[in-house]
């Protein structure tokens, strides 16, 4: 892509908007560039690429910068360091003195800086993955956060198939390739305007990574059966268990904010389901949940979470998360799955999940949760794929990471109701 004055110019203001970080990073730059209408698509794509590129890489970057740690020098930093360009390249662009300080930083080495440098990491977050794994898997893990995320769409089995919309995108030029682990999923490796697509607005394909598609597989609800989405958001779990259940059954979709339940609906419209029931709740203690109690075959809990698995999507999450927000987090998990639990009926399911690498989110959760509820027993994730010719094995517990699946970082573990609880 083309680099101008103007276009640096833009990258640099927009990211004086975002880094004091007290905003998520895509409201901050949709919010730019609405100030900014004139701004063409590819100036567009350059700025937000820009951006997005130094949130990723923000740690190494200050180090390398230093002292000069503005904006500005954090872009040309990673223009010329981490984006390789040549300082004949950037040189139109530079001011006085500039040269000779992006001489220095090309110059400096990086083998031997401090592990949580070396990967973006803040010091708490890194920390708390060096006790529990080796500084090479923490390196490729971070690795995989550094690249910006593949589109990867889910193909709406109610109104197409994935050969359907394969041949279609291949038609229209849009280079794509069925996901390796999801059946009904689409992989794209460019950014087209997919939300402008005749799939899209005729509800045959909706935007969601592969892992996201996989939970919906654990839950594995089959046609009349009663299902809740616990934590349901904009949505995009309970459409494709929706199609999972061929529109047939009934779902509540469950939230507190209204403002994700809106946003279901246009999708809930063109996705032609008729078994979906979203529901505004107050808190996981609400009555409507309480009249529930023990009548559901299946119950999914995606629960609110730091997000650090979607550091591709969302990089301004690592410097916006504090220890005392994990805190705060893992006290509401652990709230929502007792509440969730109560409704599962005997011999129903019960699907924790999250897009955390953080155990304290994930395992210590749920094996909090089996010790205290002795009437709900762990199933083992692959053989539930394997049940549905998912060839994915991570052991007991579903766990995906960018480096090794090319997905967002998620964690599910499967329950199943094996009695009635014991007064």
């Amino acid at each position: 892509m083309q680099l101008s004055s103007t276009r640096l110019g833009h990258a640099v203001h927009a990211l004086i908007d975002i880094l004091p970080l007290t905003h998520p990073a895509d409201a901050s730059l949709s919010r730019y560039f609405r100030s900014n209408h004139e701004l063409g698509p590819k100036d567009r794509a350059f700025v937000a690429e820009t951006v997005y590129a130094v949130l990723r890489r923000k740690r190494l970057l200050e180090h390398l910068a230093a002292p000069h740690t503005s904006p500005r020098h954090l872009i040309l930093a990673l223009l010329a360091k981490v984006q390789g360009l040549s300082l004949r390249e950037l040189e139109p662009l530079l001011h006085k003195d500039e040269s000779e300080w992006l001489k220095q930083v090309k110059a400096v080495p990086t083998d031997d800086l401090p592990l949580a440098v070396r990967v973006d990491f803040p010091d708490w977050l890194t920390e708390r993955l060096v006790a529990r794994m080796p500084e090479e898997e923490i390196l490729a893990l971070a690795r995989g956060m550094q690249h910006s995320a593949p589109l990867d769409l889910r193909v709406n089995t109610v109104r197409a198939n994935r050969d359907e919309v394969l041949a279609i995108l291949k038609r229209d030029g849009i280079p794509a390739e069925a996901t390796p682990y999801s059946p009904v999923g689409v992989r794209i490796k460019e950014k087209p305007a997919i939300n402008r697509h005749p799939l899209f607005l005729t509800g045959k394909i909706e935007v969601q990574d592969e892992g996201s598609q996989l939970l919906g597989y654990l839950v594995a609800p089959k046609r009349g059966e009663m299902i809740a989405d616990f934590c349901a958001g904009a949505g995009g779990k309970t459409l494709l268990l929706g199609a999972l259940m061929h529109s047939q059954g009934r779902i509540y979709a469950f939230d507190v904010s209204e403002k994700r339940l809106t946003q279901l609906k246009p999708r809930l419209k063109r996705s032609g389901l008729s078994n979906l029931h979203p529901q505004l709740i107050s808190n996981e203690n609400d009555i409507k949940i309480k009249r529930l109690a023990g009548k559901l075959d299946r119950v999914l809990v995606d629960a609110p979470c730091s997000g650090l698995g979607t550091l591709r999507r969302n990089p301004d999450l690592k410097w916006r998360q504090k220890p005392q927000d994990i805190e705060e987090l893992t006290q509401k998990q652990a709230a929502i799955l007792t509440a969730a639990a109560r409704l599962v009926k005997v011999g129903g399911r019960l699907v924790y999940a999250t897009c955390s690498i953080l155990e304290e989110e994930n395992e210590q959760i749920v094996e909090a949760f089996l010790a205290t509820h002795p009437e709900f027993e762990l199933h083992a994730a692959s053989e539930v794929l394997a049940q549905q010719n998912i060839p994915l094995d991570t052991g007991k517990y579903f766990k995906l990471a960018p480096h090794v699946h090319g997905t967002d970082g998620f964690f599910a573990a499967v329950m199943e109701r094996k009695n009635q609880v014991k007064v």
